[in-house]
């Protein structure tokens, strides 16, 4: 293994944020991902790039996004909560923004095939998209779990054309399924891109992605100032996994004043804070390197990367982001959790209040709202609401038949 750093920023690339980030990867892989980083700032800036890339977001997957007052919410919790409408994008999630942008780069590096890793599935289906519309051989890897608990996802790829992988090894989901697809870019690099899926793994990844998901954040600051003529928000929320959405949106008010516009990331609780039985990265993880890059892990005594969980798959995650550790690290952003039963919660009171279906990650970002709603009365609150959820809902019914029949 080796570590390629370099001090100097590039643009919009950094390879650290303070400790957090670097580049740990095997050696048949750093020639490509130095082509990567190059490419990418090449044409970042190319206005050929830049308007292709502009037309797919406003035709293709939706772009910009509502900005929607719920209304009937914001009189239960005594303030004004402002929701990103991210679920409302073509494939019903944020994550097209990202795959829209790195199949462009794939196209342009001459790559004829694409792998990605997923756990919710909606980032195998925004790249299984993006490869159709492409042209691009696509191979999409799954933790056999989560294949089971996101089948419509499944079906969505396959019917795209995607060949989808189920991964059997270890606990058999996220970190296992990017186990399986870092294997197969080392062995394929000369021609297949890896269309990693959130702000994580190898530098120059972290960067590329939040690059691609900062128009989050950016219309959200332009639509409060124009629609609603509110200058800044009093509090920003976002879930957490790998962090992919909650960069995005973060990234346009980390710059305003900490003690006006408070930001919260939330992971995933899961069940209790018995190892094994959450997700919580940042609120229980130590130090250490997992998938190519150095940030704070879920581990076990003896160093190894322990197994996590959340009823959402795309929140089961043992990793975070190096940019969240590093906001973690300086304080800027404020890190909690809700528990597999809030969330659940969370997503009904939106469907019967609102009549909008959030994700179950989505909704961890609610349930941390809604336990902690004093703190937020009489303020401006913009909730990023990553996806929808359409595919959750099997499992949701499963999950509330579940606790029924414990609490009987």
């Amino acid at each position: 293994m080796t570590k390629e750093s370099t001090a100097k920023e590039s643009g919009p690339i950094r390879d650290y944020w303070g400790e957090f980030g670097g580049c740990f990867v095997p050696e048949t892989l750093v020639p490509t991902l130095s082509q990567l980083k190059a490419l990418f700032l090449q044409l970042y800036q190319d206005p050929k790039f830049t308007e292709e890339l502009r037309y797919l977001e406003q035709n293709f997957s939706g772009r910009p996004t509502p900005l929607y007052e719920a209304k009937n919410l914001s009189r239960k919790l005594n303030c004004r909560l402002f929701l990103k409408r991210e679920d409302l994008l073509h494939t019903g999630a944020h994550k097209i923004n990202n795959t829209l942008g790195q199949g462009l780069l794939a196209k342009y590096m001459g790559k004829k095939r694409v792998i990605a890793e997923t756990g919710a599935g909606q980032h195998g289906v925004a790249t299984a998209t993006t490869a159709a519309l492409l042209g691009l051989q696509c191979v999409i890897f799954m933790g056999e779990e989560d294949t089971l608990r996101q089948a419509p996802n499944v079906q969505r790829m396959k019917l795209l054309g995607a060949e989808v992988v189920s991964v059997q090894s270890g606990s058999r989901t996220l970190k296992d399924a990017v186990n399986a697809a870092l294997q197969d870019w080392v062995s394929r690099v000369e021609d297949t891109h890896y269309i990693l899926g959130s702000v994580s793994g190898p530098s120059p990844f972290p960067s590329i992605v939040a690059y691609f998901h900062e128009c989050i954040g950016r219309e959200t600051a332009a639509q409060l100032r124009q629609q609603y003529e509110i200058e800044q928000p009093d509090a920003v929320i976002a879930c957490v996994g790998g962090g992919s959405n909650a960069i995005g949106m973060f990234r346009s008010f980390i710059d305003m004043p900490a003690d006006k516009v408070q930001i919260y990331g939330i992971e995933a609780g899961g069940i209790s804070d018995a190892p094994g039985r959450h997700a919580r990265t940042i609120g229980l993880g130590e130090k250490g390197v997992l998938h190519g890059y150095h940030s704070l892990l879920l581990q076990d005594d003896f160093g190894a990367v322990a197994p996590v969980h959340s009823i959402s798959a795309g929140l089961d995650y043992p990793g975070i982001g190096p940019e969240h550790a590093a906001l973690h690290a300086s304080k800027r952003v404020h890190y909690d959790f809700a528990r597999d039963h809030e969330a659940l919660d969370a997503l009904t009171l939106l469907a019967q209040t609102e009549g909008i279906i959030p994700a179950l990650e989505s909704s961890h970002a609610l349930a941390f709202l809604l336990r902690e709603s004093q703190r937020f009365q009489g303020g401006n609150v913009v909730l990023n609401l990553s996806g929808r959820g359409d595919k959750d809902l099997a499992h949701y019914f499963a999950a509330q038949q579940q606790r029924n029949g414990t609490q009987k």
